[in-house]
């Protein structure tokens, strides 16, 4: 749930681990989504399968929200079965195809009643974009901020003021809302935008009769203790 307090300069994005940032690409970035650990491990769980020697491995991806008063976390998760020799190109398509999946089951459950009570965060308008953000980060060698181009504080306040906080947007799809300056155009609305081409350059894993891939778990749910739980997904 993004809040007004969490908005920082930026110029800081780059460096920064956590902060929401308004970018003249991407509209807004939640910079903890976009870190792109959750790719990272999701490539270290890949490439210890194909240098397992076992001729299919199970991968799994998972979403969390926590809950600390309630030492309490809940998410969902996949599983997919992959067949070992997989090339970078095909692990990059399923490493895309699985954070795309559980991404949309993930904002569905935070859209969904109970959770919808406590926090608004379900579809906001910033959190797929962000996710995907976060992929590219792992997989290009771009400066990646230079290209989305973020907005000073002064600037992404103005927008904040003027349009309201971004959990009321709701965005289903990986492409960006934009909000127009205020002061340019004090009577526009925020409008879809479109994806920079490095962002459209892989595409999600969809091949599940060659065998390469199987699903063995397609809409996962689990809750956990907040920390020191044993599941081994978020």
């Amino acid at each position: 749930m993004s809040k007004r307090s969490e908005i920082i300069e930026g110029r800081m994005a780059k460096a920064a681990t956590s902060g929401l940032v308004y970018t003249e690409v991407l509209g807004w970035v939640d910079l903890g989504h976009a870190q792109g650990n959750d790719i990272k491990n999701l490539f270290k769980q890949i490439d210890a399968g194909e240098f397992s020697g076992k001729a299919y491995y199970d991968v799994n991806y998972s979403q969390a929200m926590a809950y600390p008063p309630f030492n309490m976390k809940i998410g969902k998760f996949i599983t997919w079965r992959i067949k070992r020799g997989r090339p970078y190109y095909e692990r990059k398509s399923i490493a895309l195809g699985m954070m795309m999946s559980i991404t949309r089951k993930f904002e569905g459950l935070q859209a969904s009643f109970p959770a919808c009570l406590v926090t608004d965060s379900g579809f906001s308008g910033e959190d797929l974009v962000s996710n995907l953000l976060g992929f590219y980060r792992v997989v290009t060698n771009l400066d990646i901020f230079t290209l989305i181009k973020p907005v000073s504080k002064k600037e992404a306040l103005k927008r904040w003021d003027r349009y309201g906080r971004i959990g009321a947007w709701k965005n289903r799809d990986f492409t960006p809302i934009l909000f127009p300056d205020p002061d340019k155009y004090p009577d526009a609305r925020p409008r879809k935008g479109v994806l920079p081409a490095f962002m459209l350059s892989e595409r999600p894993w969809s091949d599940f009769q060659s065998g390469k891939v199987r699903i063995v778990s397609a809409d996962g749910s689990y809750m956990d203790k907040y920390k020191g739980g044993s599941l081994p997904y978020a």
